[in-house]
């Protein structure tokens, strides 16, 4: 695949961001919620510690780690869509969270970071559309601390079987239906299949991670492989 750091891919986020969380709900028939939960869960962080949530689109992942980890961790989000941000801004205050939650714009390729300055970082739903998941998990690794954990959370392609068939007569001509059809973006949901049946399988995506220096790498498969959630540390 082409490079997806482009203009293309911003201007398509910000055009599906007032219908962004409604069609992710609707799509995944709320499993979405339950995944981001199950990410956040597995990720720890010292008393005022620092977690980055690159990637974090209209802000669900930052609620959560809030929820599940407290007031006394600083959480940091970024994303290259204004229109994003804006959304997860709107949450974030309506919520009235206080001064331990802020919003950046800025991509994983160029993070305007200190190195070794999160003990947690998170992505979801974003490293599929990075075209060089090396280099962004090697920005990764250096902007953890020693002992810092990654937690990236991805669309995945099921295992071949019955269940793998269904899915890709579901994704490839039901979901950009109805993407279209809430959204009014084809482009997005057209995209979304292909940026999905393109990402690599699970042993090469973690072969990536060991080329970026983390440790310890663990994966599990949730909901039949609809998405997969990768963990590594920095040693």
């Amino acid at each position: 695949m082409k490079n997806i750091e482009l203009p293309f891919i911003k201007e398509m986020f910000n055009s599906i961001a007032p219908r962004y969380d409604l069609l992710n709900r609707l799509l995944s028939l709320r499993q979405d919620v339950y995944w981001r939960r199950k990410m956040v869960s597995e990720i720890t962080t010292p008393t005022r510690g620092c977690v980055l949530d690159m990637a974090c689109g209209t802000g669900d992942v930052i609620l959560e780690i809030y929820k599940q980890k407290g007031a006394d961790v600083t959480v940091i989000g970024s994303d290259f869509s204004p229109n994003m941000l804006q959304i997860a801004n709107q949450k974030i205050c309506k919520k009235s969270f206080g001064s331990t939650i802020s919003l950046i714009a800025g991509n994983a390729l160029e993070m305007p970071f200190k190195p070794s300055s999160f003990d947690a970082i998170t992505i979801a739903f974003g490293i599929r559309n990075i075209a060089d998941k090396l280099t962004a998990l090697k920005a990764f690794h250096g902007g953890l601390k020693k002992g810092g954990m990654l937690a990236v959370l991805e669309l995945t392609t099921p295992p071949k079987g019955l269940f793998h068939s269904l899915y890709l007569f579901y994704f490839k001509r039901i979901l950009p239906l109805i993407g279209w059809l809430i959204s009014g973006d084809t482009k997005a949901y057209q995209y979304l299949p292909d940026s999905v049946l393109h990402f690599p399988e699970s042993n090469i995506f973690v072969g990536i991670m060991q080329s970026a220096g983390f440790a310890d790498i663990r994966w599990r498969r949730l909901t039949f492989g609809i998405v997969t959630l990768y963990l590594g540390k920095k040693a």
